[in-house]
């Protein structure tokens, strides 16, 4: 019996995302960049010079894709990966110059994009939105879904 994927919450969240990454990859387009790129630069940006493995972790992304990511920002001189100066064995992401001046030219994109979508999808929807996906991204989410136990008191 075939499943009706419709009824698929991750399959219709990947539709979604597929998506509003395509809307967001237009916007950015002037700049090179992908919306994927310009969130990593963003996060970066926002997170100071952040070890490989707390970007990882704030992206929700294992270390090797979060590697694979990284490669062509690197190599076009966005961002340089330097060992930690504590821990020489941690590897620490920091935005060049360069990034900086991108990830400038990215956000006013970015913006226009954020801008156009709460203005179709409503401020507050929009708001909501991003509340039950943070959720969804949230450890505790993970815990209970793992545990097969329902969240309970949880707005959205």
């Amino acid at each position: 019996m075939e499943s009706d994927l419709s009824q698929c919450s991750n399959a219709v969240l990947r539709q979604a995302m597929r998506r509003l990454g395509q809307l967001y990859d237009e916007a950015l387009a002037p700049s090179g960049l992908r919306a994927t790129q310009h969130a990593l630069l963003s996060t970066i940006d926002a997170l100071g010079a952040p070890t490989m493995g707390l970007l990882a972790e704030r992206l929700v992304m294992d270390l090797s894709g979060l590697g694979h990511t990284l490669k062509p920002l690197a190599r076009d001189g966005l961002i340089a990966r330097l060992p930690d100066t504590r821990d020489r064995r941690a590897r620490r992401v920091t935005l060049t110059e360069l990034g900086r001046t991108k990830l400038a030219e990215t956000t006013r994109l970015w913006r226009g994009a954020q801008d156009r979508f709460e203005s179709v999808f409503g401020t507050e929807r929009a708001a909501d939105l991003r509340a039950v996906l943070r959720l969804l991204v949230s450890q505790e989410f993970h815990d209970a879904f793992a545990a097969g136990i329902p969240l309970t008191g949880q707005a959205g």
